[in-house]
């Protein structure tokens, strides 16, 4: 959590490289315009504690779908708990049932035992599923970090999971895309986002979750939607190196298209990192129609 919270890192605003992985919060981005999106006016839908191998999970479901309609589930990202996506789950419930969750480290779930990694992840989020959907298919929809347990998640699980959409996902290879761009005799502020992004995936995070590089692996040919920010934010990171990190940050959201052969990149052009907020309409009707599509499929 020291690490977490670094002054080095609070001096960068929170830039997306750092909030996808170090678990600050947009109110701490004060000064960086771009990076500081509007808070959830709506309050999450009445929580429910569940047990899941052993720990307590702090879930919300709003709305119903009947047997067979697929039901939403939102990963937020780290350092972000389940209100944060309290104004998307209050408007899609209207039409579905849609959940979101706090992992083992965040918001009122427990604090996780010992380190993760992501087949740990990999029971809760399949717990909570099992709990909120029985036999229903799902549509994973996680932004930033939870955008990356999605994608992770997604492939070995597509007996369940029929749609996923990655809000400005952390890269499946941040730690590589990051050093390619700050070199090692980087100072400064520069540095310390270099040193905080491998720290942090090794599992210094509220969620003690490692989260090492990987490759992409397949998800078949279900429905993948991924928006990136549009907002160049990331160049407000450090003078020398913001503008190849934006580079870099569009070419990892580039490889989550590799999840499935029936992919689309979209880009927020009004978004920084928290696109449901900044953007809110133009996620929810993203999120309607892959539902839709979804539900096209299954009744196929």
């Amino acid at each position: 959590m020291r690490i977490a919270k670094a002054a080095g890192i609070a001096a960068l605003g929170c830039v997306a490289t750092a909030v996808a992985l170090s678990g600050c919060s947009p109110s701490e981005a004060d000064g960086a315009d771009a990076g500081t999106p509007a808070k959830s006016a709506a309050k999450p839908a009445g929580a429910e504690k569940i047990t899941v191998d052993g720990q307590s999970v702090n879930v919300s479901c709003a709305g119903t779908s009947d047997a067979g309609e697929p039901v939403v589930l939102l990963l937020a990202g780290l350092g972000d708990d389940l209100t944060k996506f309290a104004d998307i789950q209050k408007t899609l419930s209207e039409d579905r049932k849609v959940c979101s969750f706090d992992r083992l480290g965040q918001g009122a779930s427990d604090k996780p035992k010992g380190p993760q990694d992501f087949a740990a992840v990999d029971k809760v989020v399949t717990g909570v599923i099992d709990h909120v959907a029985a036999d229903n298919p799902v549509v994973l929809v996680g932004h930033s970090f939870g955008g990356l347990i999605t994608g992770r998640y997604a492939p070995d699980h597509t007996d369940k999971v029929k749609g996923v959409m990655l809000l400005d996902a952390t890269s499946p290879t941040v730690v590589a895309d990051t050093q390619a761009v700050i070199p090692e005799s980087a100072e400064g502020p520069a540095a310390q986002l270099r040193q905080q992004i491998v720290a942090v995936a090794e599992g210094q995070n509220p969620e003690m979750l490692a989260t090492p590089d990987g490759a992409v692996k397949s998800a078949g040919d279900i429905p993948v939607r991924v928006i990136q920010h549009g907002k160049p934010y990331l160049e407000q990171a450090t003078p020398e190196y913001g503008k190849q990190l934006e580079k870099a940050w569009q070419a990892g959201q580039k490889k989550w298209l590799k999840l499935s052969g029936n992919s689309t990149l979209q880009t927020a052009e009004n978004s920084a990192h928290h696109i449901y907020l900044d953007e809110p309409e133009l996620v929810v009707e993203a999120i309607e129609d892959l539902v839709e599509e979804v539900d096209e499929k299954v009744a196929e």
